[in-house]
């Protein structure tokens, strides 16, 4: 992987993803061991996030702590941000304190691409607006690669707010570049037009796309968007999109659950079926921190 930075998946080649998937492997022994190396000894890793974050802000400062690195964090709210200042001035303000790394999420899509022309620090997109959200969609294959070994082949299915998830975008580039098959499901209303020319079929039933899957994906709704009329109610969309266990027999019988987190229990997931046996969304947070792990390692190795 020889690039500055890790701005999405759409770029990257199938050889490149396999070496952020081998590497992320054995960051996952550091992990599962002492949770301790000087891999990135002298190292800078700074986290700039616009719109709020659980998993992904806090694997990323867990990532660079456990790897030996300085680790910084910038609070939009209380910072210049706050008082006006450009993004371009903030990054370049970052960069001047000695930053290696600096990891941003924001509203707008295409931000992290303007920052990384501005600064010769490394810059990972933890997600943009409605375009990509790269690592999320690395921990989710690392997740699947676990446990179907091959993506070859793979009948993938993703349901939900298709429209709005950078997470469901990134998925697609990924998997569709590791030869698996990939559907999409959810409401009419929350399916990009022209989805098809993605490279995955269409669905808005959900018992059809579920039915024969290797992996079934839910997405979290973002309610905020049923203030915009663009589902009926929480209850219509639960009845017709939700994912349970009856829908779950429908897939292959060694099927896994997943989703990117956090999860409207009984909404989009419910918890009979988040909890079950096949659900592997808890594998997928700790695959996170591993796959995070890896970014920093391949981006501070290129660097030096």
């Amino acid at each position: 992987m020889d690039r500055k930075d890790l701005l999405g998946i759409k770029d990257l080649s199938k050889e490149e993803i396999l070496e952020v998937l081998d590497t992320a492997k054995e960051m996952k022994k550091i992990l599962n061991g002492e949770k301790y190396s000087q891999i990135l000894k002298g190292k800078t890793v700074v986290t700039i996030f616009f719109e709020p974050s659980t998993r992904t802000r806090l694997s990323f400062e867990m990532a660079a702590k456990y790897l030996g690195a300085h680790y910084g964090n910038i609070e939009v709210a209380t910072s210049s941000v706050a008082k006006g200042e450009s993004l371009i001035d903030t990054i370049r303000t970052v960069e001047m304190m000695k930053a290696d790394v600096i990891i941003t999420r924001h509203n707008m899509s295409g931000a992290p691409h303007l920052m990384a022309k501005y600064t010769n620090a490394s810059i990972i997109n933890a997600g943009d607006g409605i375009n990509e959200h790269p690592t999320q969609a690395l921990l989710d294959m690392m997740t699947i690669r676990e446990k179907k070994k091959s993506f070859e082949g793979l009948k993938v299915v993703i349901i939900g707010d298709i429209m709005h998830s950078r997470v469901a975008r990134s998925n697609i580039w990924g998997l569709k570049k590791m030869g698996a098959e990939v559907r999409v499901a959810g409401p009419s209303t929350l399916m990009p037009p022209q989805i098809e020319k993605m490279g995955v079929k269409a669905y808005y039933n959900v018992e059809e796309a579920i039915k024969d899957a290797d992996v079934v994906m839910g997405l979290r709704i973002q309610l905020e968007r049923q203030k915009s009329g663009l589902f009926p109610s929480i209850d219509e969309y639960r009845e017709y999109f939700g994912i349970n266990k009856e829908r779950m027999k429908l897939a292959k019988a060694d099927a896994i659950l997943m989703h990117p987190g956090p999860i409207n229990r009984n909404v989009e997931v419910t918890s009979e079926a988040a909890n079950a046996e096949y659900s592997v969304i808890e594998e997928q947070v700790t695959n996170g921190v591993a796959v995070r792990m890896a970014l920093l390692k391949i981006l501070c190795e290129r660097r030096n």
